[in-house]
């Protein structure tokens, strides 16, 4: 794993190995960014990074310039990686909270809304299909914003009002939710 863009392209992350996670491959996370350069502008997002496991999408964005990343997960190991990562690499925008994902859905008010929410659940998680439907009646993404969530391609969420595409990238899917008027590339 590695930061791929900004002002720490090419830090090599090395979590723990017995952190319980499933990394987003650099193959994909670099085929995600490339579309958002073209769709964004980093500097100044307000970022929330669900089931946020080492913290490579949360590092990624704040390399890039956006002014606030929330991160959440519910494994002390992996909130205490990203936070010492963050300290170390001088990323004050991270913001790093230990909580089961579903929970801090159900505590939000909509009140503190994001630019962009990315999710990345663990692929057995049975409730992944409903996380579409908790931000968005949470109100968590601003008018404009986007939803990403990485899933196993196997998983189908087209049914949700908001969904605007899906990309496929071997094993794993990025689907992409808000009120974007047109799709978020035209190459397919």
């Amino acid at each position: 794993m590695r930061i791929i863009g900004g002002r720490l392209k090419g830090l090599r992350l090395g979590p723990p190995a017995n952190l319980p996670v499933r990394p987003t491959t650099d193959q994909s996370k670099e085929a995600l960014f490339n579309i958002l350069n073209n769709r964004l502008d980093f500097d100044g997002l307000h970022v929330l990074d669900l089931f946020s496991g080492t913290g490579n999408i949360s590092l990624e964005f704040a390399s890039r310039g956006a002014e606030a990343v929330t991160a959440v997960d519910v494994s002390y190991g992996c909130v205490q990686y990203l936070r010492s990562m963050a300290q170390k690499h001088g990323l004050e925008a991270v913001s790093v909270f230990k909580a089961d994902v579903f929970k801090y859905l159900q505590q939000q008010t909509g009140q503190l809304n994001y630019d962009l929410v990315f999710a990345d659940a663990p692929f057995g998680n049975s409730r992944l299909p409903l996380i579409p439907g908790m931000v968005f009646e949470k109100k968590l993404v601003r008018p404009g914003g986007l939803l990403i969530m990485e899933h196993p391609s196997t998983i189908r969420l087209d049914h949700y009002q908001e969904f605007l595409e899906q990309r496929k990238y071997g094993y794993s899917s990025f689907s992409f939710f808000g009120t974007l008027e047109q799709p978020l590339t035209t190459d397919h």
